[in-house]
């Protein structure tokens, strides 16, 4: 398998190579140079599979020859074996036709686990192979970066340097990356936005002098790596619900279209996906794209669901690139044009075909927090506000017809405020995380100013050695 960058400019790389390098050197992100295919008889034998079993059926076209069969297999088994429930992504019914995906049994309790236990290790083993040592820096809105934290802490062959946007994360959510002590441990707080952050990181790679000296690499879902693993669910919960012979649709809470597009990527793959359910908050900009073709930024308005609260969808580059017939040059036009305008238009042909598979619907607060009411009260479960945005855009743009899964995409716990403000029940930590809010911190504060995190960045690396 060879990947190949959405702007056409960078070399085609192999698996390993894309995994380190994260965002290639034009500026794109890395795909497959083609899609595999995922036959029927294979994925019909996905529902009688142990999850690690079935992830490496799924992966292992993307892995190609990368690493040895068996070696693989135990890096998946291992990452998945310190999930809290057996199935690591189980479904549970809460309605007629109507399923979620619990997707926040990890280590930090939310669907970024599912793909960064097992990218941290693959990282160990690559670089262990090549006899590097790098620097990971990323951006979260929440989640990520403690689910990136978690899987490198303590690595031998690993620094990592997470951004956050300061003060527009719940307290859990911040916790869980700042009170890691471990020495290769870096938690920076931005006075800006998500996209702030964002932004920072992706100028950081495209700072080759900087990029190289530093040896940067990515866990963000600007990684391939990430999108692979999440595909997996898809077909996993597709073939559960009997899949290939029936077709599912999935709601996706999504803020930077990470998490649906593996659900595009397991289409592409096969899996009888007949709908894609792009579920936002007032953060809107990926629902607007779908009623009108237009990509424009807007405001980042914060909301009761922060890990959303983003305008600038750094995945969708990627839905793009298909969009517009792999023509790299064409996406690049593209993304210079949102750069200098703050918009672009697709034109009503790409428009038509990205409709055929998504939908687009949005949740204000209070339809948030009712939803959030709504299912405690029905079925006697909390749900965090990300989880009711997506069964919002479920209710919104959904076919009752079709089954359909809606992603639970995080432990209600990480966001107490919210859902006892909306159901009047505080959701409790695992015992495991019991002290959290008790654990001393440790983070720093800068501006939203490029030289002076990557000042920071290579202080940390000096201090390392």
């Amino acid at each position: 398998m060879r990947y190949v960058s959405t702007r056409g400019r960078a070399p085609t790389l192999s698996f390993e190579d894309v995994l380190i390098a994260g965002l290639a050197r034009d500026g794109g992100l890395y795909v497959p140079a083609k899609w595999p295919r995922l036959a029927k008889p294979a994925l019909r034998r996905l529902a009688g599979l142990p999850y690690a079993e079935a992830a490496c059926l799924v992966m292992a076209p993307f892995v190609g020859q990368a690493f040895d069969r068996d070696q693989f297999a135990d890096i998946v088994a291992k990452a998945y074996s310190g999930f809290a429930h057996a199935a690591v992504a189980p479904l549970s019914q809460i309605g007629p036709n109507l399923w979620l995906m619990e997707l926040f049994h990890g280590p930090t309790l939310a669907f970024k686990d599912v793909a960064l236990q097992l990218l941290g290790p693959l990282f160990d083993l690559v670089l262990a192979k090549k006899r590097k040592r790098v620097t990971i820096v990323g951006a979260t809105s929440g989640d990520t970066g403690s689910a990136a934290i978690e899987a490198v802490r303590g690595s031998a062959s690993c620094d990592i340097v997470m951004l956050h946007p300061k003060g527009r994360v719940s307290e859990v959510q911040r916790r869980q990356m700042t009170t890691v002590l471990a020495p290769n441990v870096f938690n920076v707080a931005i006075e800006g936005t998500f996209d702030d952050c964002q932004a920072l990181v992706k100028a950081m790679f495209n700072d080759a002098p900087f990029r190289d000296a530093q040896r940067l690499a990515a866990v963000n879902s600007i990684n391939w790596a990430r999108v692979m693993a999440q595909t997996v669910y898809y077909a996993t919960a597709a073939a559960s619900l009997g899949a290939p012979e029936r077709k599912i649709a999935f709601s996706v809470p999504t803020g930077n279209f990470g998490d649906v597009y593996a659900g595009y990527v397991a289409a592409r793959m096969g899996v009888p996906i007949a709908r894609l359910i792009v579920a936002t908050n007032r953060n809107d900009i990926l629902a607007r794209f779908l009623e009108t073709g237009s990509y424009r930024k807007g405001r980042v308005t914060p909301t009761i669901s922060p890990s959303m609260d983003i305008q600038v969808a750094s995945n969708f580059e990627r839905l793009l690139f298909d969009l517009m017939g792999r023509d790299g040059a064409a996406v690049s036009g593209l993304m210079r044009e949102l750069d200098a305008r703050g918009e672009f238009t697709v034109p009503a042909t790409r428009l038509r075909e990205a409709r055929r598979l998504f939908a687009g619907a949005r949740a204000d607060e209070a339809e948030t927090r009712a939803e959030i009411a709504r299912v405690h009260r029905r079925a006697a479960q909390l749900i965090d506000p990300h989880t009711a945005v997506g069964l919002v855009g479920a209710a919104k743009a959904g076919d009752p017809a079709l089954p359909t899964v809606a992603l639970a995409t995080a432990h209600p716990a990480k966001f107490p405020e919210a859902v006892v403000k909306a159901a009047g029940r505080r959701p409790e930590l695992p015992p495991r995380m019991a002290d959290l809010l008790d654990r001393p911190e440790r983070y720093v504060t800068l501006p939203n100013d490029l030289r002076a995190v990557e000042d920071h960045i290579a202080a940390c690396a000096r201090g390392r050695g």
